[in-house]
C-alpha cells in the first residue's frame, strides 16, 4: 500500500509540475512552438560559428567576418544566444516564452552596457513554424523603433541533428541577410 501511495503522490506532484511549466502555460504557442523551443534548449551550451551567405557583398558589415551563436543562457521561459559578429559582442538574440506565444527579441548594447538606441526589436513567432523552423514577424514596437523594418520576417533553422543553425531576415519578402553556422566542439 505504501508503494502505492507514493507513487500517486510523485504521479499527482509530476503532473502539478507539467502544468507549471512555462510550456504548458502558453496557451497562445503552438505545439510546434513548444517542439521548437525544447530542441533549441537542447542545444544549451553550444557554439555554433560560420558566415554570412548573403548578402555577398564586400560592402555589408557581415561580409567576411566570423559569425558566431552562443546557446549561453537557457531558462523554462527564455534562451539568450549572443550572436557575435568578429569582435563585436554587442547583439544577443532572446527568444522567450510569453503567454500569447513565442517572442524573438534583438538586444544591441554599446561597448559600455548600456542598452543601443535601437534595441529590443523582433517578433512574434507566426503559426505555421516546424519543430525546427520558427518564423518571427515584426511586433508593433519594431515598426515604431524603425518603420523600414514593419515588414522584417526573422527565421531561425535548426538542423535536425542539431549539428547548424540558420538565421535569415526578410524584409517585405525580399531576403536581406542570411547567415550559415555550423556547431563546433569545445
Amino acid at each position: 500500500m505504501q508503494r502505492t501511495l507514493s507513487g500517486l503522490v510523485f504521479a499527482a506532484l509530476g503532473g502539478l509540475i507539467l502544468v507549471a511549466s512555462p510550456l504548458a502555460g502558453a496557451q497562445g504557442m503552438t505545439d510546434e512552438q513548444k517542439a521548437f523551443y525544447a530542441n533549441l534548449r537542447q542545444l544549451c551550451g553550444a557554439t555554433f560559428r560560420g558566415e554570412s551567405v548573403f548578402p555577398k557583398n564586400p560592402d555589408d558589415g557581415f561580409f567576411g567576418r566570423r559569425l558566431e551563436a552562443v546557446l549561453s543562457v537557457c531558462r523554462d521561459d527564455q534562451i539568450q544566444i549572443p550572436f557575435h559578429v568578429g569582435s563585436d559582442h554587442s547583439r544577443t538574440w532572446i527568444i522567450s516564452v510569453q503567454e500569447t506565444g513565442l517572442l524573438l527579441k534583438h538586444d544591441h548594447r554599446k561597448k559600455d552596457g548600456s542598452p543601443d538606441e535601437i534595441t529590443n526589436y523582433g517578433g512574434w513567432a507566426s503559426k505555421d513554424g516546424t519543430a525546427f523552423q520558427q518564423r518571427f514577424m515584426a511586433d508593433d514596437f519594431t515598426a515604431q523603433l524603425i518603420p523600414a523594418a514593419k515588414g522584417n520576417v526573422w527565421t531561425i533553422q535548426l538542423d535536425q541533428d542539431g549539428g547548424g543553425l540558420r538565421y535569415i531576415l526578410h524584409r517585405d519578402g525580399k531576403l536581406r541577410f542570411e547567415a550559415r553556422l555550423r556547431r563546433v566542439e569545445p
